[in-house]
């Protein structure tokens, strides 16, 4: 049995994810009073049966309790039942949270008639501060739609069953912004580029061209046996500090080729070991 926390932003998804969550056999509570967390750790631990594997409680800025600085100790709290909890937090940048909130006309939950929606989005990132201080994962979601979300959560948090690490491997285009919950961000911008071929140009580096390509130049085999190297020596560091997540972000220019070649490679070559990896390809659709 696990603890799964949910909070984000409003607008980010948080919604999505705790239904997402409740497809997979989750048992699902949204805006919990945040006081009430520790409470719910000890039910958990004291019931001899469970239906469910694991239970989200959705926390976020429209809490009865709203002084959200008291969370670290509450963590403690529940750290003392014993049970296993994992933190997550949705996020996305203010541009995307304001036309969100713009083609679905909800209102924002501190928006009134003194505050417009920048400065809401502003107070509630700063309200929920110690909440992002002590997230196990984050995710960022303003280049994902809701599709993308629902599969990413289910595979990466609902399909995690045992105790062991999640590696996520993910491309992406510097061109498009570095991933706010990467870990480790390698730069693959150096290496050939696929893209002044015209004949790869329209592939991706899922393609077997654009890998026989990439692989005919040493550079290439050369940067990927030093990440992999350099992976390969500090997963375990991570592993045996309990960490539950670990995102490696690979980034090209525009995460088309370099970069999802190497994540489809360094996927293939971790999956060989104790790690539980997926894969994602942020600028692919």
């Amino acid at each position: 049995m696990r603890l799964l926390i949910i909070s984000g932003t409003s607008g980010a998804g948080k919604s999505v994810v705790l239904h997402a969550l409740e497809d997979v056999g989750c048992y699902c509570i949204d805006n919990l009073p945040m006081a009430l967390l520790p409470a719910v750790a000890r039910e958990l631990t004291e019931a001899r049966k469970h239906e469910y594997d694991s239970v989200a409680v959705g926390i976020d800025v429209r809490n009865l309790n709203n002084d959200f600085a008291t969370f670290p100790a509450l963590l403690k709290d529940i750290g003392r039942t014993g049970i296993a909890h994992e933190v997550v937090f949705v996020d996305a940048s203010d541009e995307t949270l304001i036309k969100r909130f713009s083609e679905t006309r909800r209102r924002h939950p501190l928006t009134g008639d003194e505050v417009p929606l920048e400065e809401a989005i502003l107070q509630e990132r700063g309200m929920l501060q110690p909440l992002i201080s002590q997230a196990d994962m984050q995710i960022d979601t303003t280049r994902t739609n809701v599709h993308q979300l629902r599969d990413l959560v289910q595979k990466r948090i609902g399909g995690r069953r045992s105790s062991g690490m999640s590696v996520l491997f993910e491309s992406f285009g510097f061109k498009h912004g570095i991933p706010v919950e990467a870990d480790f961000v390698f730069d693959v911008r150096c290496l050939p580029n696929p893209h002044w071929e015209p004949y790869l140009r329209a592939m991706t580096g899922c393609d077997r061209e654009v890998a026989h390509f990439l692989e005919n130049h040493f550079e290439v085999n050369r940067m990927f046996d030093e990440i992999k190297n350099f992976i390969e020596s500090w997963l375990p560091r991570f592993a045996a500090d309990n960490r539950s997540y670990l995102t490696i972000a690979i980034g090209c220019t525009g995460g088309q080729h370099r970069s999802v070649y190497f994540v489809e490679r360094l996927s293939k070559h971790f999956q060989t070991l104790q790690y539980r990896v997926l894969t994602r390809h942020r600028e692919l659709t």
